[in-house]
């Protein structure tokens, strides 16, 4: 059996198609994560921020002796 140039070529294709799948799915991935964390810190912003202002105020008194 002998491998001809064709045989090669083909395979070297083969090879570039699934990196180029791969590569996007990580990258779908990877985009979708970076959504979810932005979501996740934006909420806590939020919550945080209504926690922040139901508190009562402290105040502090200063006599002067």
């Amino acid at each position: 059996m002998t491998i001809t140039r064709d045989d090669i070529e083909a395979k070297a294709r083969e090879i570039v198609g699934a990196v180029e799948e791969t590569r996007q799915s990580a990258k779908d991935t990877a985009v979708l994560a970076g959504i979810v964390i932005a979501a996740v810190v934006g909420v806590a912003f939020l919550v945080g921020r209504r926690r922040g202002r139901s508190r009562r105020k402290t105040l502090v008194e200063v006599y002067k002796i």
